[in-house]
């Protein structure tokens, strides 16, 4: 393997790891809207 593809592994492995981490411990916050559905009482009698 050459000098060059060497490296370019190494660096795509990092960048891989290093998504992989940041996705790991990102703290991403739940969506905060409201839902509200009306369910037919057809619908919930079957």
């Amino acid at each position: 393997m050459s000098t060059t593809a060497k490296i370019l592994g190494v660096l795509i492995l990092l960048i891989v790891g290093g998504a992989v981490a940041f996705l790991a411990t990102w703290d991403m916050p739940p969506p905060s809207k409201k839902v509200e559905k009306v369910i037919p009482n057809d619908k919930v009698l079957r």
